[in-house]
């Protein structure tokens, strides 16, 4: 015989068991209608039949019964009135939201989806073909502003692209300069084996250089194109007809240029802005055939 396992409690509502037993001596179980109930028409209907009399706990004679009066459902109507006009019952939940966030999302535009290009600067044609003078900053921009030191003399790394390119610029008619603000051995042996047309390096503002190197070649800063990287090229950035940034340079130094090289400090940025100076002002077609020969 398996052990007595009592049952663990469940709260909640009784189970519907059929109705409760009358009590033992109760009146009312013999009065309890035995069949169906009659229907209106009969007997007068159910205004007519009163409940039975109940006795209350306490002895008394309890309430008397109630007649049924059927109440048919009344239809407020609603559907044409205003949201302010219905009861509480008959608002519909979500029509208006109570809080921003319950907002319903504004559908997304699919033109609005679609993440838009970068607009080509509309006078970037016209600033490259009146350029005339190439002027740039070596570190960081001509090298990947590394400095190797412990030796004799420090030692620096330039890219032989970015040095072709500015021999081709000086072959067709456009002088190459470079504004330093720091002094470096290597700078000047690189300058002398590009035969550079310019060169400063000395702590100071760039714009006092560059605007008495403008004075001498009775030049404007429109013919001016800037290459810079750093906080010490921003005055020159904002006054040069064409300025020009690398691609890892501060972010205050792209908002003032007017191109970003796709190519960062040191591999091929210099030469990336080069071509483009060539190819505006129709010359790279005659160094292709050139070399073609």
């Amino acid at each position: 015989m398996k052990p007595f396992r009592p049952r663990p409690f469940r709260p909640g509502p009784r189970p519907f068991r059929g109705p409760r037993p009358f009590a033992e001596g109760d009146p009312a179980a013999e009065e309890r209608p035995r069949g169906p109930r009659p229907s209106p028409e009969e007997e007068g209907g159910y205004e007519a039949r009163p409940r039975p009399a109940r006795p209350s706990a306490e002895g008394g004679p309890g309430y008397g019964g109630r007649p049924y009066r059927p109440r048919p459902y009344a239809d407020p109507g609603y559907e044409g009135r205003p949201y302010e006009e219905r009861s509480a019952p008959y608002r519909p939940r979500y029509e208006r939201p109570r809080r921003e966030y319950d907002q319903p999302r504004r559908p997304a535009d699919p033109v609005e989806a679609k993440p838009r290009a970068p607009q080509p600067d509309p006078k970037l044609e016209a600033r490259l073909k009146q350029v005339k003078w190439f002027l740039c900053d070596v570190d960081g921009v001509l090298t990947d502003a590394s400095v190797f030191v412990g030796g004799a003399e420090e030692v620096k790394r330039f890219s032989v692209r970015d040095g072709f390119g500015l021999r081709l610029l000086q072959r067709q008619g456009i002088k190459v300069g470079w504004v330093s603000h720091r002094a470096s051995v290597a700078t000047t042996r690189r300058a002398e084996e590009l035969q550079v047309d310019f060169l400063h390096q000395e702590p100071g503002s760039k714009v006092a250089v560059i605007e008495t190197l403008l004075a001498q070649n009775s030049l404007t800063w429109e013919d001016v194109c800037f290459m810079g990287d750093d906080l010490v090229d921003l005055g020159v950035l904002k006054r040069a007809g064409f300025a020009v940034t690398v691609s890892n340079s501060l972010p205050e130094v792209k908002a003032l240029a007017h191109y970003v090289a796709k190519a960062s400090a040191g591999y091929g940025a210099v030469r990336e802005v080069a071509e483009m100076l060539l190819k505006a002002q129709g010359k790279w077609a005659a160094l292709v055939e050139e070399y073609l020969a």
